[in-house]
């Protein structure tokens, strides 16, 4: 009888050991569905493709040092500043050497706002400077040049980046002319699309004025529709070109469009808020000093980390998006390792140990046999 009743209990605590198992078992399993369930930003991922997209672009931009390439783009941009006043001061040099009548309208409203004293002291400046076009014009042309290929180079090398390229770089002339020919291309680019812009607005403008439309108010919201029309037609086009055709390794076309429509909205609202926070800066006195060159250079910076974005966003389209190439690892080197020991190892040092204390326990065994 005691026997069965021990045999009970000890299936009851087997029962209830297996119970306990289970139920920590069942515990560990949760705990794992809960690690491998995905989290909101992953659910609304997989829910919304755009917002998908946005974080690869997103991810492509910081690994691919967006924001270090921004920034070199910025200081090489403002480094381009003095040479272009230097070449619109020599400019406005020749127009007055060619124009006398002009000059003599400028002297004359200097003269007018001026004391007499600092009039005589303005006016040889202006002559001077006047004298001294050409020598203005020829280190204003070359520091542009040397600053505006630098920017090139810069620009094209971090939409390289972007679009995850590792071509060969080219020899040192070759490239200098290739940056050289594409920073033509995107000046004439540029001043092309905003000409056309001015042109059909004005030609816009005449066309309503000539039929008799042009205090009409529907005519000039349109006339505002289309010049903002024609603005983003033309930002379309440049930043299709910028993503497309600047890389070192041309681009195809049809990956760029979706990006570059972006990129003309994208633009057009960055240059009104812009101009909202000039106008909040230069409101100060400090700001009305150093206001415009600070918010030129915020400007400059972000409109360079949105190209930068917006060709990320080109390049992590589905269907076009590459990843970096993975870089070769170096060969194995092998190299034999020879340990030389001055005495006995472990194994050897326990044997000659246990020798001695065997020998020595027949000694003493020997000897008292002896006695």
């Amino acid at each position: 009888m005691t026997a069965v009743s021990d045999r009970a209990e000890a299936d009851r605590a087997a029962s209830d050991r297996a119970a306990s198992e289970r139920v920590a078992a069942e515990a560990r399993e949760g705990e794992r569905k809960d690690d491998t369930k995905p989290t909101k930003l992953e659910q609304l991922r997989a829910r919304y493709p755009w917002l998908d997209h946005l974080v690869r672009a997103g991810a492509r931009y910081t690994d691919h040092h967006g924001d270090h390439y921004a920034a070199a783009i910025t200081f090489f941009s403002i480094l381009s500043l003095v040479p272009l006043l230097m070449i619109a001061f020599a400019i406005a040099g020749y127009v007055l050497f060619f124009n006398p009548n002009l000059l003599n309208e400028i002297r004359d409203a200097i003269n007018a706002a001026l004391p007499p004293n600092m009039a005589d002291t303005i006016n040889p400046i202006i002559d001077q400077a006047i004298a001294q076009r050409n020598t203005v014009a020829a280190f204003g042309l070359l520091a542009a040049l040397y600053s505006g290929i630098g920017w090139m180079t810069n620009l094209r090398e971090a939409l390289s980046e972007q679009w995850a390229q590792s071509p060969e770089p080219p020899a040192l002339p070759k490239r200098l002319l290739f940056d050289l020919t594409a920073l033509l291309g995107l000046g004439i680019a540029l001043v092309g699309s905003f000409a056309i812009t001015g042109a059909a607005s004005g030609f816009a403008a005449d066309v309503l004025g000539f039929v008799g439309l042009a205090d009409q108010g529907w005519a000039q919201v349109l006339l505002r529709l289309l010049g903002a029309l024609l603005g983003l037609t033309a930002n379309f086009l440049v930043f299709l070109w910028v993503i497309a055709r600047l890389p070192r390794q041309h681009t195809p076309i049809r990956s760029a469009v979706k990006a570059a429509a972006l990129g003309a909205v994208g633009f057009e609202i960055l240059k009104q808020v812009m101009t909202v926070y000039l106008n909040a800066v230069t409101n100060s006195p400090s700001g009305a000093v150093f206001g415009s060159l600070l918010g030129l250079l915020v400007f400059i910076n972000f409109v360079s980390r949105f190209i930068l974005f917006v060709t990320a966003w080109a390049a992590t389209t589905k269907g076009v998006e590459k990843e970096a190439p993975v870089p070769i690892p170096a060969p194995a080197v092998i190299r034999p390792e020879v340990v030389v020991r001055c005495g006995p190892n472990t194994a050897t040092t326990a044997g000659l140990l246990g020798m001695g204390a065997v020998t020595a326990l027949l000694g003493l065994r020997a000897l008292g046999r002896r006695r």
